[in-house]
């Protein structure tokens, strides 16, 4: 069985983009990255590729008149390598809908929060804690879904829940969090490389 041709986007630091390699180096994943994109030029992220050898890009965005010709450019070299899943992993931008459609149902995303709780347009980031302890909710956690063209819509792959406590504090909160980003994200991906996702409406059946 060939391995999964997978590209990642990021904005950031790339725990989860880490969490990823770190799988399909034990191989639990059968996939292989084959190209990191980056719309931030001192992304961590990009670093942590690097060290493993991954192919990296930096887009800059105001290189570009439009979202609609930054997202060409990114689905151009994404199709150069014959990418089949995109995975976006702390990426903090939004795709157009060309993308998406080139795309449909092959693409994942990481959520900080139960959706549909906390999520939508602003939300992302340490703002989806601030809301969740602002709020009081006493159960929050972390959602990996497919992505559609609206924000936070798509069909939820998996879901797992983090208790909140009293004491909590954003950080407290968001590092417990993206412990189980780190667990779901991988396991998303894994599914997906196996074959063993179907969508049907706004439900996906795990084979």
């Amino acid at each position: 069985m060939s391995l999964v041709k997978i590209g990642v986007l990021i904005s950031g630091g790339g725990t989860n983009l880490q969490s990823l390699i770190d799988n399909i180096k034990e191989e639990k994943i059968k996939g292989e990255i084959k190209l990191v994109i980056s719309n931030r030029k001192e992304a961590y992220g990009l670093i942590r590729a690097k060290k493993e050898g991954i192919e990296t890009l930096y887009i800059n965005r105001k290189e570009f008149k439009t979202e609609e010709e930054y997202n060409e450019k990114i689905m151009e070299e994404f199709k150069k390598r014959n990418i089949h899943l995109v995975v976006l992993a702390g990426y903090l931008k939004v795709l157009s809908k060309e993308f998406i459609e080139s795309y449909k149902g092959r693409i994942i995303n990481i959520h900080p929060s139960l959706i549909p709780s906390f999520c939508g347009k602003g939300c992302y980031g340490e703002k989806v804690h601030e809301m969740v302890l602002k709020y009081g909710v006493k159960l929050t956690g972390a959602t990996a879904h497919f992505v559609d063209e609206g924000t936070d819509t798509g069909p939820i792959i998996i879901q797992r829940a983090v208790e909140v406590k009293d004491d909590d504090t954003v950080d407290t909160l968001k590092r417990r969090v993206l412990e189980v980003e780190h667990q779901l994200l991988p396991e998303a991906v894994r599914l997906f490389c196996e074959n063993k996702l179907s969508i049907e409406g706004r439900k996906v059946i795990i084979k």
